[in-house]
């Protein structure tokens, strides 16, 4: 019985999250050489979550998420790129293969938006227990390449070469697989390192990648209006870990802000329906309604104009 509830437990991981969620087609394959594909949807620890049995994920893999992550696939160099190196970037560097029908794809790099577990304990799958990697570029701010240098056991990645860290600054561009990678700075809880997100720059089209911020307002007192983002991009794959603010009882959520996603909502109520189409929320927490099609929650942010990020979905960018 646990053999086979493994199993079907890896196999959801791996087709399962595509198979089982909408996601409309952007483009013709053939017609795609610089595309976007994403990898997983949910907040860090992904769904089902440590802990919470009663989640009917646990028995049906086809409500399985894992973590956020975006790969970035050049067919030109078959080679990836992947943004956040999730605890299940094993099943989603694989998932990613199939994606991308690119043969002999390799992985070119990987950048990181910060400190927290989901965003950086794969990069252990790149040390000698597993893939045992040579120099694979780490993209990172300061804060976050000292603190992979400094601290076990990921300075052992870096000494063993599995991994090479890149400096990264702040609204300095990077160009890399096709396409032109900016990070930008944005208010989030900094235990460890600071917090960026990623303006994925292609040949005609354009990406922000954004998996958590504290608040739309902290970001504008920073200088940014996440409306003049949107009119400014294609694609906007935005922090949406909570629907609302009493999803989690018992919890203060003081301790882990988050823009919730009625919020969000409600700020960007003025734009158009054209402007509103280009977000598609990310990062869900494992408690969000919004995981499933069939809530009303889910239908709201639809018929808001806004989307869902699913699993598998294909963004080009030429």
């Amino acid at each position: 019985m646990t053999i086979k509830f493994l199993h079907i437990m890896a196999v959801g991981l791996v087709f399962g999250l595509g198979s089982c969620q909408k996601q409309p087609t952007t483009v013709k394959a053939e017609t795609c050489n610089t595309a976007l594909f994403i990898l997983g949807t949910a907040q860090d620890a992904g769904k089902p979550q440590i802990g919470h049995d009663e989640d009917a994920a646990w028995q049906n893999p086809g409500l399985i998420r894992t973590p956020t992550s975006l790969g970035l696939v050049d067919k030109q160099s078959a080679s990836y790129t992947l943004f956040d190196a999730t605890p299940d970037v094993k099943f989603q560097t694989y998932a990613l293969k199939q994606y991308s029908d690119v043969q002999e794809l390799h992985i070119g790099g990987i950048f990181l938006t910060h400190g927290h577990m989901g965003h950086y304990l794969g990069l252990a799958q790149f040390g000698r227990e597993a893939m045992g990697a040579k120099s694979i570029p780490v993209y990172a701010m300061p804060k976050m390449k000292s603190f992979l240098e400094d601290n076990g056991p990921w300075d052992l990645l870096v000494k063993l070469k599995n991994i090479n860290i890149n400096p990264l600054e702040d609204q300095t561009p990077v160009t890399i697989n096709g396409a032109i990678v900016t990070p930008f700075l944005v208010p989030h809880r900094g235990e460890y390192t600071e917090t960026v997100g990623y303006k994925i720059q292609g040949k005609s089209k354009s990406a922000i990648y954004l998996p958590d911020i504290d608040s739309w307002e902290e970001w504008e007192a920073m200088g940014t209006r996440l409306e003049d983002v949107i009119a400014a991009n294609d694609y906007l794959f935005i922090d949406g870990t909570f629907f609302s603010g009493d999803e989690l009882p018992g919890r203060d959520m003081s301790k882990i802000p988050h823009p919730t996603i009625t919020h969000t909502m409600e700020s960007l109520k003025s734009l158009g329906l054209g402007e509103r189409a280009k977000v598609l929320f990310i990062h869900l927490n494992h408690s969000n309604p919004a995981h499933d099609h069939n809530t009303n929650d889910y239908e709201d942010i639809e018929k808001a104009g806004y989307r869902v990020a699913q699993t598998g979905g294909k963004f080009c960018l030429d």
